[in-house]
């Protein structure tokens, strides 16, 4: 049970904290094979234009500025019984794992090709709209679980590292699983390239507010933007100038730095929360679920950009997947088994994540949210338009090489355009992108003494009311 210190600060146990946690697990394991694999099996197993792919994944991504925060509204002015955010990771996580499952069916392979763009076309579109009816209230129970700034803190390490382990699970387990199921050898090199980067999270992110008060919140950010600049840095180089299989040891240690770098990423979640009680100290309202309906918005316009970009760009270098040798094994029944296998594991963490979830903190509005006044809201609110600014630039940068990850370890059996395409991918343009990640980090006004001021005046005036 959460002991309650003061109004609206409640200190969680580890049970709450863990279950929480547990959601964001369940979602990178279907969101990260999407992010991760999807772009590959479009092209690579359905053989589909990458043009086309590219064209769709943005398509979707655009609908979904829209669609998230109609899911927003709808939720910040509703109430159901199962409570108030809580609910939507049961009523929306059954619909989300079938949608996952028909992702990828192996019959698709056989259709021809209208067929199959007519397929993938729907079944994405599906996916990813349902996908944010979960993903967005479970954004907005962390703003109701308290406003104690080192216990939100403590929940956003808490669900990184969950979050972190869905990552590393699927971007290891995909490939491996797929080895598994055509029974050949795993490629363990790719594997562990793949996932690798993930490790920083469970070595920084439990140790949090240690570094925080060692570094301050926006020298930790710097930090852990340098190390992984130096680490595609590296990369590069080795890349560039060296045989990639005969110095795995360094490649490996640089996938390691620049996934401190991106870790930056996971840390923005943090900072939600505090735009959320920014926007209640002006307003006197809590848009939980508006704001985080923004933060997916621009999280996913970060990953639909890299989608888009990525298999554009590298075909006008010369690197077109669906005619190039693929990396992974092209086995659809093999892509199908696996994508079920996360799929059904998410939902029963979902499960999880609404039993140990508890709502202290919900506000529904005295009159409905209208989209002129979430308009008015991302107009007024800086501290909200640097966040999703920053959200854009970290997930482009690290879903930019996500799919390209696979071909790195490789390298040296493509020509010299290919490799230039692919150290463009996983080297240059993320680091170019952590740069100005740095600026927007740098812009942002809110500090944790502004925070707690806030909180002091907005507890205040509830007990006047």
């Amino acid at each position: 049970m959460a002991n309650e210190v003061n109004n609206g600060y409640y200190k969680l146990s580890w049970g709450q904290r863990i279950g929480f946690g547990s959601g964001d697990l369940a979602q990178n394991l279907i969101f990260q094979t999407v992010a991760c694999f999807l772009m590959l099996y479009l092209t690579t197993v359905l053989k589909i234009d990458p043009k086309f792919v590219g064209g769709l994944i943005l398509a979707v991504r655009l609908l979904d500025c829209f669609w998230s925060p109609v899911v927003g509204k709808y939720i910040d002015n509703h109430n159901p019984k199962l409570g108030k955010y809580r609910t939507y990771l049961l009523y929306g996580g059954i619909p989300l794992t079938v949608a996952a499952c028909l992702l990828m069916l192996p019959a698709a392979a056989t259709w021809g090709m209208t067929g199959k763009i007519i397929y993938a076309t729907v079944s994405y579109t599906l996916l990813s709209m349902i996908y944010s009816v979960v993903n967005i209230p479970y954004g907005s129970i962390m703003a109701s679980m308290t406003r104690d700034n080192d216990e939100v803190l403590i929940l956003t390490s808490t669900r990184m590292v969950c979050a972190n382990i869905g990552q590393i699970i699927v971007q290891a387990g995909f490939p491996i699983g797929l080895a598994m199921v055509v029974g050949i050898a795993v490629d363990w090199n790719q594997a562990v390239f793949m996932a690798i980067g993930t490790i920083p999270a469970f070595i920084i992110l439990p140790s949090l507010p240690i570094l925080k008060k060692w570094f301050g919140k926006k020298g930790l950010y710097y930090l852990l933007l340098s190390v992984g600049l130096i680490g595609f840095v590296a990369l590069f180089v080795i890349g560039k100038f060296f045989d990639v299989q005969n110095n795995m040891t360094l490649v490996q240690a640089a996938k390691i730095m620049t996934g401190v770098g991106l870790l930056v990423g996971s840390l923005m979640w943090a900072l939600v929360p505090e735009v959320i009680t920014e926007a209640e100290y002006r307003t006197g309202n809590r848009p939980a679920a508006t704001v985080n309906a923004l933060a997916g918005v621009a999280f996913k316009a970060g990953f639909s950009l890299a989608g888009f970009i990525t298999p554009w760009v590298m075909g006008a270098i010369g690197f077109n997947l669906a005619s190039e040798e693929s990396a992974l094994p092209t086995d659809p029944k093999a892509w199908f088994t696996v994508t079920c296998i996360f799929a059904i594991v998410g939902f029963i963490l979902l499960c999880l994540c609404f039993l140990g979830s508890k709502e202290n903190i919900t506000t529904t509005p005295e009159k409905p949210v209208t989209f002129g006044e979430m308009w008015q809201e991302f107009k007024a609110n800086k501290c909200l338009q640097l966040v999703l600014g920053v959200f854009i630039v970290v997930f482009l940068a690290s879903f930019i090489s996500a799919p390209v990850n696979a071909y790195y370890t490789h390298i040296a059996d493509y020509n010299p355009t290919v490799q230039n395409a692919i150290l463009w991918f996983t080297t240059i343009i993320p680091a170019i992108l952590l740069v100005v990640v740095g600026y927007l980090i740098y812009k942002y006004p809110l500090t944790d003494e502004k925070l707690d001021e806030m909180n002091k005046a907005i507890e205040a005036k509830a007990k006047k009311d």
